[in-house]
């Protein structure tokens, strides 16, 4: 398969570098990332460790089998607009937070898939990616149902050894992985803390809230998301990647725009019924960025 990375920070050049080892690949992300890739290969460290290489550059081909979009959400409407002049036979979002299939659907006219990922991953150095966590894709049609496109994506990263589902409930399982977003992400940022932080802290009642607020909002929404079910799954989550610092505390600690508006901020726009602990992580972690603005 001829896939497409668009966003080849952390996790996308780590997918990408998986993927590589049994499809053409390409990379599309900044200097010096991809002149390191292209001149010497990428260095996958960590849980694997070997040396891929895949094609690298700054834009986008004209086309291809698949992009797999990993930028973060507050780029997707550029990348959905440069997307729409492109020939794909499909994309797919592994991104954070809600909204970006539909960003991504309005602009092109070939089939958009919607994609958890928890694969663990952090760009070490230009050329250099940390596997820090195994962990699964599950694709498929972002309104729920089966998808004979999603059968053939998943079936292409199964061959490249990335575990994956073709899944026929994606609306629930887009809200189970922004409840644990919602949970964890914001928490630890404005904590400065790893994630398994949260399980011997005062920060796990925060976390706590945000997942049952999300929760709750995912019910008004008409998706089936008992709160037990979103409290363990943070819970699950805290526990088994207690060592990693959350994307958006690693965006914190590099002085970079954070995706608050796509996680908590989301939950706060979807809800009903107030949803404090959402909007008191939202209204923080936006404080914070402009005074990064200002400086």
């Amino acid at each position: 398969m001829d896939i497409v990375v668009v966003g080849a920070g952390s996790l996308g050049s780590l997918l990408g570098g998986l993927l590589a080892r049994e499809h053409d690949v390409t990379l599309v992300g900044r200097e010096p990332h991809v002149g390191t890739v292209t001149r010497e290969g990428l260095a996958v460290r960590g849980v694997e460790q070997f040396q891929a290489h895949p094609a690298a550059r700054t834009d986008l081909p004209s086309g291809g089998d698949l992009a797999l979009v990993a930028v973060k959400a507050y780029d997707t409407a550029d990348v959905a607009a440069d997307l729409a002049d492109c020939a794909f036979e499909a994309c797919l979002s592994v991104q954070n937070g809600l909204g970006n299939e539909t960003t991504l659907a309005e602009a092109v006219d070939y089939p958009v898939l919607a994609g958890t990922c928890t694969y663990g991953a952090r760009l070490l150095d230009p050329g250099v990616v940390e596997f820090t966590g195994r962990g699964a894709v599950a694709l498929g049609d972002p309104a729920g149902g089966r998808s004979a496109v999603a059968d053939d994506v998943a079936e292409a990263f199964r061959a490249a050894g990335v575990e994956s589902v073709a899944a026929a409930d994606m609306p629930t399982r887009r809200w189970e992985k922004l409840a644990v977003n919602a949970a964890v992400n914001a928490t630890t940022a404005l904590a400065r803390v790893e994630n398994g932080a949260l399980a011997a802290t005062p920060g796990d009642g925060l976390a706590a809230g945000a997942a049952r607020e999300t929760a709750r909002v995912a019910r008004e929404a008409g998706v089936d998301l008992p709160t037990d079910r979103a409290l363990s799954l943070t819970e699950q989550v805290v526990r088994e990647t207690a060592a990693n610092r959350s994307s958006m505390l690693q965006d914190v600690e590099a002085g970079r725009q954070t995706e608050i508006d796509a996680i908590n901020g989301a939950v706060v726009d979807r809800a009903t019924e107030p949803v404090p602990v959402n909007e008191t992580l939202a209204r923080l972690l936006r404080t914070w960025e402009r005074g990064r603005d200002r400086r």
